[in-house]
C-alpha cells in the first residue's frame, strides 16, 4: 500500500522510526527543511514514477499519500 511505502521512504530519509510517522504526522511535525523535503520528494518520483510538484504535495503524509494515488498510473 501507498501509506506504507511513503511512511518507509520518509524514515529511511530521515532517520526516525517508521512507528513515529502516521498518515496525521505533517512535514512542520517532522521538520524537515527545503532540502530533506527536495530528497524526499525526489526518492517518492523514482518509488512511484511520477513527478511530485512541492507545491502540490500537501501537508502532511496523508495528503501525500492521497497526491500519489491521484497521479498514479
Amino acid at each position: 500500500m501507498t501509506l506504507e511505502k511513503v511512511i518507509e521512504l520518509l524514515a529511511e530519509n530521515l532517520g526516525m522510526e517508521e512507528s513515529e510517522i502516521t498518515a496525521d504526522t505533517t512535514f512542520e511535525d517532522l521538520d524537515v527543511d527545503s532540502l530533506d523535503t527536495v530528497e524526499i520528494l525526489m526518492a517518492m518520483e523514482d518509488e512511484f514514477g511520477i513527478e511530485i510538484q512541492f507545491e502540490e504535495a500537501g501537508k502532511s503524509v496523508g495528503e501525500l499519500v492521497s497526491y500519489i494515488n491521484a497521479h498514479k498510473e
